[in-house]
C-alpha cells in the first residue's frame, strides 16, 4: 500500500498546504509571460513542472528530447530570503537567486545564459 496517497475532502486547513506547495497565481503568470516571449523568439520550445515538498520548479527546454536548459525554482523553506527564487542550470547549479521572482526574471539576460 502506498502511504504517500491521501484523500482529503473539504478540509479547510489544507488550503494553506495547496498554495504553499506550488507557484501562486501571480508567480505563474510572470513565468508564463516570460515563457511565451521566449517561445515567440524561438529560444524555448517546451516546459515541465517539478513538484516536491521542498520546492516547485518550472523547467525550460530548447528541444523536447534534451535536458532542461534552466529551471526556475521556488523554495518553500529557504535558508535565507535570497534563496526563495532560483534559476538553475542543467546540473542544478544556481545561476541566479533572489527574494523577488519578478526582479529575478527581469534582470536575467536569457540570451547570454543560453
Amino acid at each position: 500500500m502506498n502511504n504517500n496517497l491521501r484523500l482529503v475532502i473539504n478540509n479547510v486547513n489544507d488550503k494553506k498546504l495547496e498554495t504553499k506547495h506550488f507557484f501562486e497565481k501571480d508567480e505563474l503568470k510572470i513565468i508564463l509571460d516570460l515563457y511565451a516571449k521566449m517561445v515567440s523568439e524561438g529560444s524555448w520550445k517546451d516546459y515541465g513542472l517539478n513538484i516536491s515538498s521542498k520546492q516547485v520548479g518550472f523547467s525550460v527546454f530548447k528541444n523536447a528530447a534534451e535536458n532542461a536548459l534552466y529551471k526556475i525554482c521556488k523554495n518553500f523553506k529557504p535558508k535565507n530570503k535570497n534563496l526563495k527564487y532560483l534559476i538553475t542550470d542543467t546540473n542544478g547549479k544556481i545561476i541566479k537567486n533572489s527574494y523577488d521572482l519578478n526582479t529575478l526574471l527581469k534582470n536575467t539576460n536569457w540570451k547570454k545564459l543560453g
